[in-house]
């Protein structure tokens, strides 16, 4: 499969500087209270394994981990739902925008004023998810062949060298198969993540393609945003 390019996702992360240190704590504690539903301990829970490790990869603190573990069974808490949202960008894009939100009233017409604001705008659900294919996304710091030949012995579907290293495509239950398989082979995996992968690609004007980054950062910034995808080349 193709398509993995510089705009498959907003930002690989961002840099965990002190402006944006907490919103970002905040995304990934909101993924974790939705992954440990499906039960608290990560060896038996693939989904908090990887929402743990995205933790540690951002340095975040124990005690919020755990405070995010801890709310499942916190009965006065919010209760966080997942939402998926589609929209046009600048070009004809196609957005995919995921959300954890305990108030869809707030959140949806945030992600709308947004895409407005920014050349976008909400699309018809299923009108933009076909263009797309739920993946695993694994990177890793190695390049050459070698290291290609390993990930593919890993079960990768497919694998393309990048700037920083090699990204690899599996499928979304092979995921932490995969990890485990690239770690256990002396790779240095930096992302393992479920990414909506676009099946096909549009190249985007230079000019509509300062407006498209301006807009996925901006979705990026909201606070109840915990992933943004789209199709451009």
């Amino acid at each position: 499969m193709s398509g993995h390019s510089k705009w498959a996702t907003t930002k690989r992360q961002k840099a965990v500087v002190d402006a944006k240190r907490g919103a970002l704590f905040t995304k990934i504690a909101n993924q974790i209270a939705i992954a440990a539903r499906s039960g608290t301990d990560p060896n038996m829970n693939p989904s908090l394994a990887m929402m743990l490790e995205k933790a540690r990869q951002a340095n975040m603190p124990k005690v919020n981990i755990e405070r995010a573990i801890a709310r499942v069974a916190d009965k006065s808490a919010a209760a966080l739902i997942e939402e998926t949202y589609e929209g046009y960008g600048p070009g004809g894009v196609g957005i995919i925008i995921e959300v954890a939100t305990d108030n869809k009233n707030r959140t949806m017409p945030e992600v709308r004023n947004t895409l407005s604001k920014n050349g976008g705008r909400m699309a018809d659900p299923g009108s933009v998810m076909f263009q797309f294919a739920r993946k695993g996304f694994i990177e890793v710091s190695e390049k050459g062949e070698d290291a290609m030949m390993t990930a593919l012995d890993s079960g990768a579907e497919d694998v393309e060298e990048g700037e920083d290293g090699l990204e690899i495509i599996t499928g979304p239950s092979d995921l932490m198969k995969a990890r485990q398989s690239l770690i256990d082979a002396g790779l240095t995996v930096t992302t393992a993540e479920l990414r909506y992968i676009p099946t096909s690609t549009i190249t985007v004007a230079d000019a509509d393609g300062e407006k498209l980054g301006r807009l996925l950062d901006a979705l990026d910034d909201l606070d109840d945003v915990t992933a943004v995808h789209t199709n451009a080349e």
